[in-house]
């Protein structure tokens, strides 16, 4: 791939690592990611996916900017109240790097419009705010046939982990991690709080592991979890395995092609609990 001067200066730090180069950075250029959420995670995560040249950004949030997001979604500033978010990070990440293109899907994600939404996109990045989008998420990307790289952060806590249930072998889904989705939790930011910084520090991660994953270079956090407590300051990683009786991804499930076919139905049944 041909790079202009410009180019070469604004990715002079990625073209001179040796598992990235000019092949990397080209391919960086052609792919597109989805961003579920222009929040927390979504602020540094879009930010620096922006600046590493992901050619083809797509953010999908139904909500706006409220004063109480600034604590923490720093892609957004106080002239953007009452904004849409996803209008707000398109403007931002213009100032980061005008040549990426921003789609912005003010809507949220459904067991309707999922599907369609995530196949157009190479990878999907998951920095929703409750379980049940999480839960959806999942199940969309692994019927997609997507690498899903999902994170979390509630408190002072974090957690990261990519899924890719689709491929053979040892690569387990959300679902295989943590089971069917239970009712009634009090899960977001809004019911117990969150520390700001903590939003800064996995949404960092979540793009590192995009870039990873993009150009398959590392080693994937596909098979583990990743934990960060903020107050102790430590790191733990934890294998993980696909759960054979995984109503998803286990051998007893429905044959995949027929599961592929009637995708739409299948996240409509498995999601019945998330909507309303």
């Amino acid at each position: 791939m041909e790079f202009t001067d410009e180019q070469i200066d604004r990715y002079a730090r990625h073209l001179v690592l040796p598992e990235i180069g000019d092949g990397g950075q080209g391919r960086l250029l052609e792919s597109k990611v989805l961003v579920i959420g222009a929040g927390g995670l979504g602020s540094p995560l879009l930010s620096y996916l922006a600046a590493a040249g992901v050619g083809t950004l797509g953010v999908i949030d139904d909500d706006v900017v409220d004063l109480s997001n600034l604590q923490r979604q720093i892609l957004h500033d106080t002239s953007a109240i009452g904004q849409p978010k996803v209008r707000s990070a398109r403007r931002r990440l213009a100032e980061i790097n005008p040549e990426v293109k921003v789609i912005e899907h003010a809507e949220r994600l459904t067991t309707e419009n999922a599907i369609g939404v995530i196949e157009g996109y190479d990878l999907v990045a998951d920095g929703s705010d409750n379980f049940a989008t999480r839960y959806l998420v999942n199940d969309a990307c692994f019927l997609a046939e997507k690498t899903l790289v999902s994170a979390a952060i509630m408190r002072f806590d974090g957690q990261i982990a990519t899924f890719k249930a689709y491929k053979e072998g040892e690569h387990p889904c959300y679902r295989c991690l943590f089971g069917a989705q239970q009712q009634d939790i009090k899960n977001s930011c809004a019911d117990v709080g969150v520390l700001g910084a903590l939003a800064g520090t996995m949404g960092s991660l979540q793009a590192v592991e995009v870039v990873k994953e993009l150009l398959d270079i590392g080693e994937s956090l596909s098979g583990s979890l990743l934990l960060y407590d903020s107050l102790a300051t430590t790191f733990r990683k934890i294998k993980t395995r696909r759960d054979p009786a995984c109503e998803l991804c286990g051998p007893q499930a429905t044959n995949f092609a027929q599961r592929a076919k009637l995708s739409r139905g299948i996240l409509r049944t498995l999601s019945s609990d998330r909507e309303g």
